[in-house]
């Protein structure tokens, strides 16, 4: 029998995951053209279950239905970022989905479904709840992704991200499988505590779900998916899955090896190094060549994916890990705070059938929308890690724990497709202000709202970053 622990252990989940299932009833008794009404609601139960998850910062780690979910540091701080993420997700789909002529009230609630799989994601303590998180954030997102019926290219995207998400997902299935042969468990720690029957059985499984994540997270060679859907799912979907999508993909995988794969570090380790190196390199040599804004967005955020792997290389040294997985977690608050902004400000310029999306559009912005045009220069900046962006303090963090392990190649390699990134990048910069143009945006207040904010606190807290990395220090698995 589920005792009250149980419940107390992923309160904030069942709270987003009830306000999800009623909410799916009340839009049946909202009108077709009052839709903002759901949109409201959706974000009303995010702020809710986001003043739950703010209000166990710093309570004692607790396990919860025979320790196969855990509430720890680690889990709270992430599922905070996932709920901030969805909120912002919320604001950006607020005036676009009218706009596009898709606004229906299951958008917000196929959004509250993916982020209850992705806080579940990061609670996981069992390989078990890893797969069904996987699932329950996935499905949702497929269906975003081809959310555009009118579109080809957008059901182009919901079926290639879908037959490429189930096809990923046989691989951690299968990686699981072979982890419960070995090992005889499912639970991390007991992995980790285990004596395996056989160590190549074990490394095999664990190989396997690091293929599985690879595709999730879009690191090179797993990629394959990233541009298209990028580029065909409706733009406000877009943004939200480059930030959460990877952000709970990421947060498992770091439960995942730092709690039962432990001692396969020194197998592990080179093929971490050799994808984040592959993965920021293919990043953005593909991304140079790329002229739609979004498909240019969609390479950044591979190589994005080969920088956060960064963190993950030195998981095996006792010593390094807690400063590595610490960079990890800020990283994932400068990119996801930065990719917002950056896709606040393309959802701002895109019009009917998708135009409005080419790299050429941005000419003029500078002249006719001052403001805008500074916002689109900080994400830019804080993309390629210049000062004073909160980008920046990311990459000093992680090529400082990567140098501290003792991986300095990967730190070249991390600095040399910075400078790459910088082409790609400042060539939108440049269109802004050096090109003539006659650019129309759309007013809409969330919109800006959002992209205003997200240059300031980008600003800011690169300024004083040190209280932020304090907090993803003790997110560390405490």
């Amino acid at each position: 029998m589920p005792q009250p622990s149980d419940f107390e252990t992923i309160l904030p989940l069942i709270v987003l995951t009830a306000w999800a299932c009623v909410l799916l009833l009340v839009d049946l008794l909202i009108p077709k053209g009052k839709k903002w009404i759901t949109a409201t609601l959706a974000a009303a139960g995010l702020a809710v279950t986001l003043g739950l998850t703010i209000f166990q910062i710093g309570k004692a780690a607790i396990t919860g239905f025979n320790g196969m979910v855990v509430r720890d540091g680690f889990s709270t701080f992430l599922s905070a970022l996932l709920l901030i993420s969805g909120l912002l997700g919320v604001a950006l789909a607020f005036g676009y989905v009218k706009r596009m002529n898709i606004e229906r009230g299951e958008y917000y609630i196929l959004l509250l479904f993916s982020i209850t799989g992705m806080m579940l994601m990061v609670q996981a303590a069992d390989l078990i709840i890893v797969f069904l998180a996987l699932e329950l954030l996935s499905i949702p997102l497929y269906v975003l992704a081809a959310f555009n019926r009118k579109r080809v290219t957008s059901e182009e995207a919901g079926i290639k991200y879908f037959l490429l998400g189930a096809f990923s997902t046989g691989f951690v299935v299968y990686g699981i499988v072979l982890v419960f042969g070995a090992t005889s468990t499912t639970r991390l720690a007991g992995i980790l505590a285990s004596t395996p029957t056989s160590v190549l059985l074990l490394t095999i499984g664990a190989a396997l779900i690091l293929v599985g994540f690879g595709f999730k997270v879009a690191a090179v060679p797993f990629h394959m998916w990233t541009p298209d859907v990028y580029q065909g799912a409706p733009t406000s979907v877009t943004g939200f899955m480059a930030a959460g999508a990877k952000i709970a993909g990421f947060a498992a995988l770091l439960r995942v090896l730092s709690t039962a794969f432990q001692s396969l570090a020194v197998d592990l380790t080179p093929v971490l190094w050799a994808l984040s190196a592959l993965t920021m390199v293919v990043g953005n040599l593909l991304a140079i060549s790329q002229t739609d804004i979004k498909r240019m967005l969609a390479y950044s955020s591979i190589a994005h994916a080969g920088y956060i792997l960064m963190a993950f290389v030195p998981y095996g040294n006792p010593e390094v890990a807690p400063v590595s997985i610490s960079a990890g977690i800020f990283y994932l608050v400068s990119y996801a705070l930065t990719n917002f902004g950056t896709w606040a400000v393309v959802i701002a310029l895109e019009k009917q059938e998708g135009k409005g999306l080419e790299i050429s559009d941005y000419a003029g912005i500078g002249r006719k929308y001052p403001a805008m045009a500074a916002a689109m220069t900080i994400f830019m900046l804080s993309l390629i890690g210049f000062p004073p962006t909160l980008g920046l303090v990311g990459k000093f963090y992680l090529f400082r724990a990567v140098l501290d392990g003792g991986f300095v190649w990967l730190a070249i390699i991390g600095v040399v497709t910075s400078l790459i990134s910088a082409y790609y990048y400042l060539r939108v910069v440049v269109n802004m202000y050096m090109r003539e143009g006659e650019p129309v945006i759309e007013r809409e207040f969330w919109l800006s709202l959002t992209w205003g904010a997200a240059a300031v606190v980008t600003v800011l807290l690169s300024l004083a970053p040190q209280w932020l990395f304090v907090l993803a220090s003790t997110a560390v698995f405490k």
